[in-house]
Formats: structure tokens, sequence, C-alpha cells
């Protein structure tokens, strides 16, 4: 080789560039932020997306209506049990895949919280 010397300059340059000295850049989070968890802004959201559509009216499976907060306050003891697939509870949504890690870990800590309608 005529430049080896230039060649190891330029690949140690390149390996420079390709260098991360932040965890967060390597390890991206999840981008699920469970630090503060409230009803209205987390867990709300959840339900009207994924459980309201059934769950809501007279009419609603089993008389679990999740419109509102006292609605939802009254099946906190299930929420969670349903949401998660937990043995002895009904799989919820019916039919369909259990909701995202970041949105059952909301929910739990919500409870956990004691469900405040915050």
């Amino acid at each position: 080789m005529k430049y080896p010397g230039i060649i190891l300059l330029l690949f140690i340059v390149f390996m420079q560039g390709c260098y991360y000295d932040n965890k967060d850049i390597l390890n991206p989070g999840t981008g699920c932020d469970t630090t503060i968890v409230t009803y209205s802004a987390s867990v709300n959201p959840v339900l009207t997306a994924y459980c309201v559509g059934c769950h809501s009216g007279a009419n609603a499976p089993l008389g679990v209506n999740l419109e509102t907060y006292p609605n939802v306050k009254l099946q906190t003891g299930k929420l969670f049990g349903s949401v998660n697939h937990s043995p002895g509870f009904i799989p919820m949504p019916k039919n369909e895949n259990k909701l995202s890690d970041c949105n059952i870990a909301k929910i739990r800590k919500w409870v956990a919280a004691g469900a405040p309608n915050n």
C-alpha cells in the first residue's frame, strides 16, 4: 500500500464521527412517561380511544359504562385486570389485542394511586 497512514487516519476520523456518548441516543426511551399520571390527561384518553365505543350508554355490556369518571371509579377493581388480560378477568378490549404496555402502565399507576379524579 502506498498510503497506509492516510487510510488509518481516515478510518479514525470516520469512527470518531460515529461515537455517541449519550445513552438516550444509543438506547432511546420508550416514550412512555408515567411520571405524572392523571385521570384527565392519561387514563381518560385511553378509555375514550379503546373502551367507550362499546362501554357507553344505557346498553353498555354488563352495565359497565366508562363514559364518566364516577362510572370508571366504580369499575377500578376490574379495570386493570381486564385491560391487563389477567386470569379471572374478562380480557378487554373484547376480541382485540391487549392495550400497549404504556397504556396499561398508566392505568395501573392511576388505580394504585387510588383512582383520583384529577
